[in-house]
């Protein structure tokens, strides 16, 4: 090969690379507006945290509130509701997980549902895990919590799935208490 094949080679893989370098960069220019408009406006980002201030939710209560678009249940629970949640055995349940973000992975247990330690606060997202309706409270169904009329799913006063169509029980979203009286969502 003479020095000038192998000059000329040397040209054309340079040729090839500036032109998929170029290719690349213009196609990353033309696709990221496209991408960079899925991102959340500003006025749901904005929302993704909202504190709500409990002080007058009465022990047997519930206070709904809505946080990104999606009612959440907040219940003070009575000494009955707590001690009838926490008296059921996980083998009866539909769904086994907590869905609660808060603990990821854990079981369905009533403790691993609630707020606090003393099982008084439920905070839930009240959006029945079937067909996206908004169930009913105040100990309504079978179970002593809340039913979803639509299509008939019954949850317990831990918000879990007992009968009907739901595969899952009421998801648990991110929240945390920031005084005695205040619960921070997201």
């Amino acid at each position: 090969m003479s020095h000038a094949e192998e000059h000329e080679g040397t040209r054309r893989d340079f040729l090839y690379y500036a032109t998929a370098g170029a290719g690349a960069v213009t196609a990353g220019a033309a696709i990221w507006p496209l991408v960079d408009q899925m991102n959340p406006s500003a006025d749901v980002q904005a929302l993704s945290s909202i504190r709500v201030d409990v002080s007058g939710v009465e022990v047997g209560s519930q206070l709904t509130v809505k946080w990104l678009g999606k009612p959440v249940f907040i219940r003070r629970r009575t000494a009955d509701e707590i001690e009838a949640a926490r008296a059921v055995d996980l083998e009866q349940l539909i769904d086994k997980t907590s869905e609660n973000a808060n603990k990821p992975g854990s079981d369905a247990s009533d403790q691993n549902r609630t707020l606090d330690d003393a099982g008084e606060w439920l905070v839930m997202i009240g959006v029945c895990t079937h067909l996206g309706c908004v169930p009913i409270g105040n100990g309504a169904g079978e179970f002593g919590g809340w039913f979803c009329p639509c299509h008939g799913s019954h949850y317990d006063q831990a918000g879990r799935i007992r009968k009907g169509p739901a595969p899952e029980n009421l998801h648990v979203p991110v929240a945390e208490f920031v005084d005695e009286t205040t619960i921070k969502l997201g």
